[in-house]
């Protein structure tokens, strides 16, 4: 079904892209996987995305058959890791290897960058840290003082591929730039990014919402790849905010979240959240909206660490069992990020369990964690959250999503297609086919499930959620002010 859009994924460990239909099929898809190592996690070689990329995207055209038409391909956009960045020279080609985001050794370079962002620029986000990408340049400069001076400019990982595919070099948009110390309340680069860090001026790439049209394939691309110079190429947008598009939730008061490892929450507000303790960040939403978001350290990676090998037997006995009288907190690490600060917290769980009850008491734990995290955004905006969007692993449960949604006591839903390549075809969408992202999401996402509050088990989980937050306070994660229910 004409037009189509076309969306790229550099991952961390690999290339995937897709080719949407103008219903929010995937009509084909192809990708190449990344050897992965402890190198690798600091410096990936820009080249090896690109070759990753071309060959996926050839796969993917081969995949369509003779009849189908190419010049139907409407438009393509980018997402790839936040944080990541490559300096290049005048010939727009690397001087180094991409800089990753899980790369950690500019710790000193990112307290400087936070001290300087307080100091002269306390707007907007100053809590840089080793995944940022304005620490990372400013280590760029400190280790390697003989490739700086060849800089012509810096650029974002979805920034390189953007630019190999158009020849259009120089552009981001909003999300990848944020952590890069753009001011996305001003729409400006701070003067103190380069009156008081050594960055120059002129590194600096011009900033645009995520999907806005850049330019077209070039010619020598189109020729290589077998596609027509008539796709428009867009600015990209991070995975995070890609897997958001994807999820549905692009609208005030819509929130998307995927349990995997870790939670991550991310939504759409109209006022911009400032948190003083850095749970929460704001990226800035194509439309001008903001887009929160934190990341927690509990999340999904005990369910396949202790209970893989017997999911579908304990989700049939969590069936039964549900709503327990049980508190749980399956955090597996030390210390918790959001949405609460508490370096010393441990998980923590009643004595005595069968294995079910275990099961059960975690995922319920996960969804308690859940709802603080939504009560502690509405403190900050005053703005109701109205539905849940969910993804990652932790929303294959159906058993899941019926305790979210009853400790929620708001309707989850789960797309068809939830991929960042997805969400980046979306983007590709949004100004070139249709007229907004809103509009693109609501044509281009598909719900493969959904799930409502039942006012029973609401009632019960009501209770047992405050019973949750009365451990927490008792253990110290949380302040008697910043229980918000």
């Amino acid at each position: 079904m004409a037009p189509y859009f076309l969306g790229i994924d550099i991952g961390t460990q690999g290339a995937r892209v897709v080719l949407l239909d103008v219903n929010g099929e995937v009509v084909a898809s192809s990708g190449k996987v990344f050897p992965l190592s402890e190198a690798s996690r600091e410096e990936q070689s820009p080249d090896l995305w690109w070759d990753a990329c071309r060959i996926s995207l050839k796969e993917l055209i081969g995949q369509l058959g003779t009849d189908f038409n190419l010049n139907e391909i409407n438009a393509v956009a980018v997402t790839s890791t936040s944080g990541t960045v490559i300096p290049l020279d005048a010939q727009n080609k690397p001087l180094h290897n991409a800089i990753m985001y899980s790369d950690k050794r500019s710790g000193k370079q990112a307290e400087l960058c936070t001290a300087t962002a307080v100091k002269y620029h306390d707007k907007g986000f100053t809590a840089f840290n080793t995944s940022s990408a304005l620490a990372k340049i400013v280590w760029f400069g400190d280790t390697y003082p003989e490739k700086a001076v060849r800089i012509d400019k810096w650029v974002h990982a979805a920034d390189y591929i953007t630019g190999m595919l158009s020849n259009e070099w120089g552009v981001t948009d909003y999300t990848n730039a944020f952590k890069t110390g753009y001011d996305v309340i001003d729409y400006e680069w701070p003067a103190y990014l380069y009156t008081h860090l050594p960055l120059k001026k002129e590194w600096l790439p011009a900033v645009f919402p995520s999907g806005t049209v850049i330019g077209n394939l070039s010619e020598d691309i189109a020729i290589d790849l077998g596609l027509p110079v008539s796709i428009k190429v867009t600015v990209g947008i991070t995975d995070g905010c890609a897997s958001q598009i994807a999820s549905g939730a692009v609208k005030p008061g819509e929130w998307n979240t995927t349990i995997g490892t870790t939670m991550v929450i991310k939504g759409v507000t109209t006022k911009q959240i400032v948190d003083e303790e850095g749970r929460i960040y704001s990226h800035r939403h194509p439309a001008g909206y903001w887009m929160p978001g934190g990341a927690s350290n509990t999340g999904a990676d005990w369910v396949t660490n202790e209970f893989g090998d017997q999911l579908e037997a304990l989700s049939k006995a969590a069936e039964k069992l549900i709503p327990t009288d049980l508190i749980s907190y399956p955090l597996r690490q030390h210390g918790e990020r959001f949405p609460m600060v508490a370096p010393d917290a441990v998980g923590f769980e009643p004595e005595g369990l069968s294995m079910a009850e275990r099961f059960t008491a975690n995922m319920e734990g996960v969804a308690y964690l859940e709802r603080y995290a939504f009560e502690l955004i509405q403190g900050f905006t005053n703005e109701k959250v109205n539905a849940v969007f969910t993804a990652g692993g932790g929303s294959n449960s159906d058993v899941w999503l019926k305790i979210r949604s009853n400790v929620l006591n708001l309707p989850i839903y789960k797309m068809k297609e939830v991929s960042g390549a997805v969400g980046a075809a979306i983007l590709a969408a949004s100004n070139t086919y249709f007229s907004s992202l809103a509009e693109a999401v609501t044509a281009l996402t598909n719900i493969d499930k959904e799930v409502y509050p039942e006012p029973a088990l609401v009632a019960i989980y009501h209770k047992n959620y405050h019973r949750f937050l009365a451990l927490l306070l008792k253990r110290g994660y949380i302040k008697e002010g910043e229980i918000h229910a």
